[in-house]
């Protein structure tokens, strides 16, 4: 099975969104209620309810929470994510219910650090699926496909109005915390989603791009691009050569490039995702 394949099978799917419920799961029971601290997101939101309210379990107060947004998500999203949003609800449900142990960390700085990553690794890994675990996850998948809205930059969003509203419920101090661990969740969430997928956009301007071409594409296994551009202090026509490699083919296109021509001129940009042949396949929720 070739990894796209494997991407849209089933079982990893089920594996992943398991995998980052049990994550989150021993990230909420075992640090942030034992420290008193809220989550982001719907499990935040139940927490934020059960302190206020001490009734039901953080797992009910997130499956009541999940009703509506399942109604809207059934709407505005695929069957086929909602299914596997569906399975993710119930099995971050029975984590959140089952796991019950506390983590032994004191020091309070130290556990919006472990929660932080452990909420956010959980997170990131069912984001990796083709499904959710509901709640605002369904939320930030709506808007990322139809506004092109940053998952992690949602979440922090969202994170920062729920603390906003937990002043005077809270003790002051808890809420920083947990805004703290908020903010290296959603660092967390955005390396996740990257991970694997992290390229590099060079543009090469050379009047030997031809045979720097040439070489990337045969000994690097990489395609380009010729851009047509003019020099704007000589007026004259030049090709403009722009390819996308990974991290470790840097320095393999910048040995090529001022091998050929030492007075090449080469420019480096960070990409946030590269899809299309050869890279990442576009993932269809």
């Amino acid at each position: 099975m070739n990894a796209k394949n494997m991407t849209y099978s089933i079982p990893w799917n089920l594996f992943l969104i398991t995998l980052g419920s049990l994550v989150f799961a021993i990230g909420l029971k075992g640090i942030f209620i034992p420290h008193g601290m809220i989550t982001g997101g719907f499990s935040g939101l139940g927490l934020l309810l059960l302190y206020a309210t001490d009734s039901m379990t953080p797992g009910l107060w997130y499956l009541v929470l999940n009703i509506p947004v399942f109604i809207l998500g059934w709407k505005l999203v695929s069957k086929r994510f909602l299914y596997y949003s569906l399975y993710g609800m119930i099995m971050m449900t029975l984590l959140v219910e089952l796991v019950n142990f506390d983590i032994p960390v004191t020091d309070p700085w130290l556990a919006t650090l472990a929660g932080g990553i452990l909420f956010g690794g959980g997170a990131g890994l069912i984001f990796r699926s083709l499904g959710s675990a509901g709640g605002n996850d369904i939320i930030s998948i709506i808007l990322n496909q139809r506004l092109g809205i940053r998952i992690g930059t949602y979440n922090f969003l969202f994170n920062f109005i729920l603390f906003l509203f937990s002043f005077g419920t809270l003790n002051t101090d808890l809420i920083l915390y947990s805004m703290a661990a908020s903010y290296i969740a959603s660092q967390m969430i955005e390396y996740c989603m990257t991970l694997f997928n992290q390229r590099k956009m060079i543009i090469i301007i050379s009047d030997q791009n031809k045979d720097i071409a040439h070489e990337i594409n045969h000994k690097l296994r990489r395609g380009a691009t010729f851009l047509k551009g003019r020099g704007a202090y000589t007026g004259k026509d030049k090709d403009i050569l722009l390819t996308v490699a990974n991290t470790f083919q840097i320095k393999r296109v910048e040995e090529i490039a001022f091998s050929i021509d030492p007075e090449a001129f080469m420019i480096t940009e960070n990409t946030f995702n590269v899809l299309g042949k050869g890279f990442s396949q576009r993932k269809i929720y």
